[in-house]
């Protein structure tokens, strides 16, 4: 058992002496920037403290709406975003310093994301620290476990670390990478192997990042991990303790880091999207909500809850506001916010915390011992590990070793549920949207701002401030993605 009080490093019982309320941001968006900003109006009237901007396939990948390659995906996972002229309209009407979260998926465009930010900042004639940004940036991830990596690994990370530098020296406010296992959770992976790459990924960044001579001190505070939390109560709550005390250690052994500020591990929880289930939908609601509750007794900072209707589709307004206020009962009517590590002291827990630090341990060390995180993804080291265990999974849930409510056990008629639908018509609209946008721009300017951008990057300067500039000249995402594809070329398995 770790003796040591909650606020107090190793911080495998929190970072905070007591309970501090998390903030609630949900994840939404959905066909057009005009659409999810309204969904973001009504859930902040609704309560909400921060939100996730979920973006389309074709914006994750690079993509803009009338590339051919686009086509049927616009705004059907998320909302398209293919210039600073949605993101103005997503955020208009919206007062930024009233927002304690942006958070986005962007990975492989996590530098344009943070460009765009600092371009509406300007725009406004606002301080980036005067609102929250949270971009997740983590790049490395995308080959292990998610699929939306679009240049080679080794000038994809120069990226992401490029955002890092940046944000580190002009918004150090704002969250510069969340190393995120959600996704490796999803992919396959078990506690220890989320967690294990999760850090394996964080320490290819922090020794690019401090190469550069950026202290570890500048940037380290501001730090997220993004991880899962699935339906073993118990195990949950011991992985993200554990977590907590391997990244203290990591930090401080390592880079030499401060105990006192750049070891606190803040946690951004994310209810498991693999543990939702398309049969009997409504079983959903219970899962997550004891989801939320573990996250609650482990300790958080962020959270989002699914809502129960994901497996079929975007959320509904109604599931979406269920998923919120699943959130709200948890923090303010379980009295689970009395104190903190609730469950710190139980024997099962502390056995289960001590066991998977000591297989996060192990992970960690197999990766360095294959040469790092880079060198094994490049390898498909990470890809086939998780490949194998995700199989595993399935055929546990096949053979009824794992039993899962409604799907192998205690089947019933599946009822008709009412599932959000995009409307056919956003994504003709969207591509109109972004050929006015080339129309109406001052050419000159945009081609000025991405020579200078191709520039720095064949270079290797620091590509922000010139994506900035083109972003702020509404070059698209597309244009900007091309040139970077022009001097690194693309990734290839």
């Amino acid at each position: 058992m770790d003796e040591s009080p909650p606020g107090r490093f190793p911080y495998t019982r929190g970072i905070t002496e007591s309970f501090t309320p998390w903030i609630m941001g949900q994840y939404a968006g959905f066909g057009t920037a005009a659409d999810t900003g309204q969904r973001f109006r009504e859930l902040l009237a609704a309560g909400q403290t921060g939100f996730s901007v979920a973006l389309d396939l074709p914006t994750q990948l690079g993509l803009d709406s009338d590339d051919p390659r686009a086509a049927g995906e616009v705004g059907r996972v998320g909302v398209a975003i293919d210039s600073l002229s949605d993101f103005e309209t997503m955020f208009a009407g919206i007062d930024l310093a009233k927002v304690s979260q942006i958070r986005t998926t962007a990975n492989s465009i996590g530098f344009i994301w943070a460009a765009m930010c600092l371009a509406l900042a300007e725009q406004r004639d606002i301080e980036p620290a005067s609102f929250g940004v949270f971009i997740q940036n983590d790049v490395l991830k995308e080959y292990i476990a998610r699929g939306t990596q679009i240049l080679p690994v080794r000038p994809a990370l120069t990226l992401a670390v490029d955002t890092m530098e940046y944000l580190a020296r002009h918004a150090p406010g704002w969250v510069p990478l969340a190393m995120s296992g959600y996704h490796i959770a999803e992919a396959g992976g078990d506690d220890a192997t989320e967690v294990g790459y999760t850090f394996a990924n964080a320490i290819a960044y922090l020794d690019e990042l401090t190469g550069r001579g950026v202290p570890i001190d500048s940037v380290a505070p501001s730090l997220y991990t993004f991880l899962s939390v699935g339906m073993d109560v118990l195990g949950e709550v011991a992985k993200l303790r554990a977590a907590r005390r391997v990244w203290a250690e990591l930090v401080t052994t390592r880079y030499g880091a401060d105990p006192a500020t750049s070891a606190k591990l803040k946690i951004f929880a994310f209810t498991a999207g693999s543990s939702l289930t398309a049969q009997q939908p409504m079983n959903n609601v219970v899962r997550t909500a004891l989801e939320t509750f573990a996250a609650a007794c482990a300790g958080v900072q962020t959270l989002h809850v699914c809502a129960f209707d994901e497996a079929l589709g975007v959320p509904t307004a109604e599931a979406a506001t269920l998923a919120l206020r699943t959130q709200q009962i948890v923090a303010h009517e379980t009295g689970i916010g009395s104190v903190a590590d609730p469950l710190g002291g139980s024997h099962e827990v502390e056995a289960r915390t001590a066991d998977c630090r000591r297989r996060i341990d192990e992970v960690m060390t197999d990766i360095a011992d294959h040469g790092g995180a880079v060198a094994c993804i490049e390898a498909g080291y990470q890809q086939r590990q998780l490949a194998e265990s995700a199989y595993r999974q399935a055929r546990a849930v096949e053979d009824g070793d794992r039993v899962v409510v409604g799907v192998n056990r205690w089947q019933s008629e599946r009822r008709d549920l009412t599932v959000f639908r995009i409307d056919p018509a956003a994504e003709a609209g969207q591509v109109a949207a972004v050929r006015d946008v080339r129309a109406t721009r001052d050419d000159t300017l945009v081609e000025t701002a991405l020579a200078r951008l191709e520039r720095d990057a064949a270079d290797g300067v620091n590509i922000v401030p010139s994506c900035r500039d083109a972003v702020a000249a509404h070059a698209t995402i597309g244009e900007i993605m091309a040139r970077l594809v022009k001097v690194h070329g693309r990734w290839e398995a």
